[in-house]
């Protein structure tokens, strides 16, 4: 099909964007947009935030989530409950796809312990846990790179590329994550990634991107956004969709200069 023969627009959910919108995480938000702007495909923006009816967590066709500070942070986990919190479940697990970045995925796993304060309950959705070692611990700062492990998005990627690039982004968080059965995203080759001891960053469950990884993510690695608008339409209509190629060469050129300052490649 045509993607832009869509009768209706897609719904981006905006996950708390006044509160959960550090590092310019909302060019997540706006890279989404305009490449569906430029493909002519009818597209819309829906905040999520603490007055929205739960009702319309259930009526996004994609979902970006971003970083926030510990106390807004809190304040997202503790209102993010009840038929918000079930609606937003549903959506994950119906395969509604989303990217979830810096302090967001924390939301989703089993639960998020400040280095101060009391421990704050996550919806369970990823099995992984993320602790704050506490204020006197260093942070995990500075550009990273990774390479897609979880098996399913790799095999996507190659299939919509014909290759599999790297992921470009850049971190900045006190809080080390634990996966448990819930899959990595990626292997970091540079950075800290979920804890800086074992390797992983991020998870994949569904179609949900988690990760540390922002600044913000997608202008950075413009094929992930494709991929997740190309899921999102397959989604809604039932027909496999290949997108029009866009012009990514300054963003390519971007990358290129990163890779090659990160001897990466």
């Amino acid at each position: 099909m045509n993607p832009s023969d869509l009768s209706e627009p897609l719904v981006i959910g905006w996950l708390y964007p006044k509160l959960m919108s550090t590092y310019g995480d909302r060019g997540n938000v706006t890279c989404l947009q305009r490449r569906c702007d430029w493909r002519g495909i009818p597209v819309q923006i829906q905040p999520l935030h603490r007055d929205t009816d739960p009702a319309q967590f259930a009526q996004v066709d994609l979902i970006v989530g971003g970083g926030a500070q510990d106390r807004q942070q809190e304040i997202v986990m503790r209102d993010l409950q009840g038929a918000k919190a079930a609606a937003l479940k549903e959506a994950i697990e119906a395969g509604v796809p989303g990217v979830f970045t810096c302090g967001a995925p924390q939301l989703l796993g089993n639960y998020y312990e400040p280095g101060l304060g009391q421990r704050i309950d996550g919806l369970g959705v990823l099995d992984l846990v993320t602790v704050h070692p506490g204020p006197d611990a260093p942070r995990c700062i500075g550009n990273m790179v990774l390479q897609v492990t979880a098996e399913r998005l790799a095999h996507e990627l190659r299939a919509m590329l014909g290759e599999l690039p790297y992921l470009i982004g850049f971190e900045n968080h006190g809080g080390r994550t634990r996966l448990g059965s819930t899959e990595a995203l990626a292997t970091v080759v540079r950075g800290f990634g979920n804890n800086g001891e074992d390797q992983t960053e991020g998870a994949f469950y569904r179609n949900a991107i988690a990760t540390y990884s922002h600044g913000p993510l997608l202008p950075k690695n413009p094929f992930l956004a494709d991929w997740m608008i190309q899921t999102a339409i397959a989604r809604r209509t039932g027909e496999s969709v290949m997108l029009k190629r866009l012009d990514d060469c300054l963003a390519d050129r971007a990358r290129s200069v990163m890779l090659q300052r990160l001897q990466v490649g």
